[in-house]
């Protein structure tokens, strides 16, 4: 099994690196795409969805969905707008990050607060305002000067709050985060994520020409909602009672198990990137 993850792990990574660096951003963006589309085949079981021909109709609707918001914001030519607009881009982000803070309250609520959203087509609705603006978040974060690196970094500060969390809270783990929704998570391994974060913004501050507040500002808050959107998912398969959300990935689950923090983190990060106005030159 061991041997099946690494391997899996490595061409996900060779996959991922080549498509980040090597394809203009519109087709990274479709790529981008293709991934929420899958995720969105998986969310559709989380919700309850069964039928292939439910599960193929959630899929079409978030596929249009993302049309609808590339109009928008102006990546398609359905408007006449000129290239993409920040300030909408920021409109679509302000949605995600405002969902995000009422999913923190149904996890910390859970079980209790299945009662509010339970129900197939609220959770099927939870989907829209998880995946849509994953995708928007990289699509505008992969546009900047810098952003095949700006996308790295989201990964790379997942991945920093994944390893310190894990071996800081197997190690010190002694107080439950949310033992409802994920009994394997400690307090003591969330702050190990952020403290691991705080290094990695240290680094950047070192070789960038950014404040190092502002770093710690862009970096720390992606870093603190990547665990949230873990829980989320944790929470939706403990309520589905299913132990992954697919066996697409061998040894890895679904691919909604691999990029679950990625749609919490990347939003906030795309949304921080705005309002901070920092350059990684």
């Amino acid at each position: 099994m061991l041997r099946q993850r690494v391997v899996t792990a490595l061409i996900l990574a060779a996959v991922f690196l080549s498509v980040l660096f090597f394809l203009p951003v519109a087709l990274f963006s479709a790529f981008v795409a293709t991934i929420v589309l899958i995720s969105a085949w998986e969310w559709a079981n989380l919700s309850g969805f069964e039928k292939t021909y439910s599960r193929i109709a959630y899929v079409l609707a978030l596929a249009v969905s993302i049309a609808l918001v590339a109009a928008y914001v102006g990546l398609l030519p359905l408007d006449g707008a000129a290239g993409a607009s920040q300030q909408r881009y920021q409109n679509v982000l302000m949605v995600g990050c405002t969902w995000w803070a009422l999913a923190l309250l149904w996890v910390q609520g859970y079980p209790s607060s299945a009662l509010l959203w339970g129900r197939r087509a609220l959770r099927a609705l939870m989907g829209f305002f998880v995946l849509v603006p994953t995708w928007a978040a990289f699509s505008y974060v992969r546009a900047h000067e810098f952003g095949a690196w700006l996308v790295l970094l989201i990964v790379l500060v997942v991945a920093s709050a994944d390893i310190g969390g894990y071996f800081v809270g197997r190690r010190f783990g002694r107080h439950k985060l949310a033992p409802k929704v994920s009994p394997g998570k400690t307090w003591e391994g969330f702050a190990g994520g952020v403290c691991a974060n705080l290094l990695l913004s240290g680094l950047l501050w070192l070789l960038t020409n950014n404040t190092l507040l502002a770093v710690i500002a862009l970096v720390v808050p992606t870093s603190l909602v990547s665990v949230l959107g873990d829980l989320l998912e944790s929470m939706l398969k403990r309520e589905r009672g299913i132990k992954d959300s697919s066996a697409l990935l061998p040894g890895h689950g679904g691919v909604l198990d691999r990029v679950d923090s990625l749609t919490a983190a990347a939003p906030v990060f795309a949304l921080a990137l705005i309002a901070l106005d920092i350059s990684f030159g």
